[in-house]
């Protein structure tokens, strides 16, 4: 049957199986996005027992349809460059075996939000639900046939063409299946809404949807933030650090007797120079020392500097990877030689930031050394490459705006001009709402870490300059990124772990539409959402900011045993659905990342005096208050 929505259009409902079926539709108040809540009644009127699968669809006109599904699908999804393979949308196309097909379908908590959109030729669609219905785990799905593009809501879910599990494999397709009963009767609720032409027009209906949520999916911190800041730094000195030859390695098992000499064969001996390992985290153990004055912290974190700024490349830049067995050597690409900028400016910038607190001949040469060797490499279109042969310096790859972070390092050590050149050529990125290419091990796939990067950057700017334009990027590039936030409590099975530990998922982040798993990584730019805030004068983003350290609060083991592991041992992988593991486990790795940013959220909470008071007082004054951070020089 055909519902027309009070607003213009209509939408078509329909039971995929054996009938009839009775289905009456009651709309409710718009709300000032301009959603509307849609009641269904569906009633099964066969004789005997049937399988039967509800689907709720809206199309546009659309030569070229945009797509997203908050965490999980943008756009294309995969740019066609990409090597790492997972689901791809390509108008016309059937190669499942590719992944890449003209319509896809996925399990509801697979989404950050629940809600599948489209952007057409005019104008677009937003279709809404919840993770479960009584039907079971709700289904999003697209599609685009001879011009038109339509998004659907299925009631239970169908994964088609195939299902991901995390890796090039293409999985057979699977579905949920719901067996109506003679005279079986459910309501079904879902919502619709008009958007404009504006891609971004998400933002605004993402806001209040998660709203409307947050009342039925409260967040309980197993720790206050000075607690939690103590057992993420033990867990970065206890388990990760290793003094020979003063490194941070980047995963520690969990069982230290699963392969015999204290779990070693399981530890991974190897350290980044940033992102997974090295510099951002030993400056959040550094900070933590000073602070609680843990004189073996300090040394640690400095020993762990200094390794590896005693270590350029030829090229001038640090490396990026040592491993136990090999020592120094190249970022995790398949181009041999290379170096990956955005390992390498997040190195920087936490060591421009780390020299605030900790002046040291030796990393301020390596931080010069990096900064002047990225400069001499940029583009005259701004552009910072991605991809760096660690000898000669050449660039290997331009794709990607992977060169975002050192948009931030640039503007903090007082290279404004390459700084603003860097963030007018990145600017496309944001605004064309898709940005890709920051994690090295998804290469150009679009990521939370994108995101992330891009509020580090547009905020460095904006802090260096007061320019409404960075401001106006950081919000966008804010928005952007929380697409991938969970909204909503992922139901969990009674007996998985996340389920006997009431884990709580609204305010952790999808890794990316390739790992779709939750982890913490979005805590890197507490500050900067609390300083977006500030500037806007809207708690909003403080808010999302709080939220997220209030989640990965959670499952912290302050004591050894808890959570089958030591104390301060912190996973990096939360299984909200299934892929790579079953729906409700945890990996049982603990990874030097995972309890550094922790540690570096909880410090910079605590350096600013921030708590939640922050909120009411920009509410109340209007007036961001505080002053930015002075700059490094190199």
């Amino acid at each position: 049957m055909v519902i027309a929505c009070p607003d213009g259009g209509e939408l078509a409902v329909e039971v995929l199986g054996a009938g009839p079926y009775t289905i009456e539709g009651v709309w409710g108040e718009r709300l000032p996005s301009g959603r509307r809540e849609l009641s269904l009644r569906v009633r099964y009127d066969g004789a005997e027992p049937a399988p039967g699968t509800v689907r709720v669809s809206g199309s546009v006109a659309a030569a070229d349809p945009w797509w997203l599904i908050p965490g999980l699908f943008y756009g294309e999804n995969r740019p066609e460059a990409c090597e790492r393979i997972f689901p791809r949308f390509e108008a016309g196309a059937d190669r499942p075996g590719e992944m890449v097909s003209s319509r896809w379908g996925f399990r509801a908590d697979r989404a950050a939000t629940p809600a599948v959109m489209v952007w057409g030729d005019r104008s677009g669609l937003a279709l809404i639900a919840d993770e479960e219905s009584a039907l079971g785990t709700t289904g999003l799905a697209i599609e685009h046939d001879a011009g038109v593009a339509t998004v659907s809501l299925l009631f239970p879910y169908q994964e088609y063409p195939i299902t991901y599990y995390g890796s090039a494999l293409a999985l057979p397709p699977s579905e949920a299946t719901h067996v109506w009963r003679p005279g079986e009767e459910h309501v079904l609720t879902l919502a619709a809404c008009p958007l404009p032409a504006d891609r971004h027009a998400y933002a605004p209906l993402l806001r209040e949807d998660r709203e409307l949520r947050r009342a039925a999916a409260p967040v309980e911190p197993w720790h206050d933030v000075e607690t939690a800041a103590g057992i993420a730094a033990e867990g970065l000195y206890r388990w990760h650090y290793d003094p020979d030859p003063g490194v941070l390695l980047e995963t520690v098992g969990f069982d230290r007797e699963v392969s015999g000499t204290d779990g070693e064969r399981v530890d991974r001996q190897a350290m980044h120079v940033g992102w997974v390992s090295g510099i951002p985290w030993a400056a959040a153990l550094l900070e933590h020392g000073l602070r609680e004055q843990r004189p073996e912290h300090v040394a640690a974190a400095e020993r762990v500097i200094d390794f590896i700024c005693s270590n350029l490349s030829p090229s001038g830049t640090f490396w990026g990877t040592w491993y136990r067995a090999s020592g120094w050597s190249q970022s995790w690409s398949h181009t041999k030689d290379a170096l990956h900028a955005r390992t390498l400016g997040e190195a920087t910038l936490f060591l421009l930031r780390a020299l605030r607190r900790r002046p040291n001949p030796l990393w301020e040469a390596a931080a010069r050394s990096n900064l002047d060797a990225m400069l001499a490499r940029q583009r005259p279109d701004g552009n910072l490459g991605t991809l760096h042969h660690a000898a000669t310096g050449e660039v290997l790859s331009w794709s990607g705006a992977s060169g975002l972070t050192w948009v931030a390092a640039l503007a903090e050590s007082g290279h404004l001009e390459a700084a603003e050149r860097a963030g007018e050529y990145y600017a496309s990125f944001v605004e064309d709402e898709f940005i890709y290419g920051a994690p090295e091990d998804v290469d150009l796939a679009p990521t939370s870490e994108d995101g992330y990067a891009a509020v580090l950057a547009y905020m460095a700017l904006f802090r260096a300059t007061g320019a409404p334009r960075w401001l106006d990027l950081a919000r966008r590039a804010a928005d952007w990124m929380l697409t991938f936030r969970y909204t909503y409590n992922v139901r969990f099975g009674p007996r998985t772990p996340l389920g006997v530990y009431g884990f709580a998922t609204r305010g952790a982040d999808q890794a990316s539409p390739s790992n779709q798993h939750l982890h913490a990584y979005g805590l890197v730019c507490t500050a900067e959402l609390v300083e977006l805030s500030r500037a806007l004068g809207d708690p909003y983003y403080a808010d999302r900011a709080w939220e997220t350290l209030d989640c990965f609060r959670q499952l912290i083991p302050a004591a050894d045993g808890e959570l089958n592991a030591y104390r301060g041992m912190i996973t990096e992988r939360y299984y909200q659905t299934d892929c790579f593991q079953p729906k409700g486990m945890y990996l049982t790795l603990s990874h030097a990342w995972s309890a550094g940013v922790l540690l570096l959220a909880c410090e910079q909470v605590i350096a600013g005096g921030q708590a939640r008071r922050h909120a009411e007082e920009v509410l109340r004054t209007g007036a961001p208050g505080g002053s930015p951070p002075e700059r490094a020089r190199c």
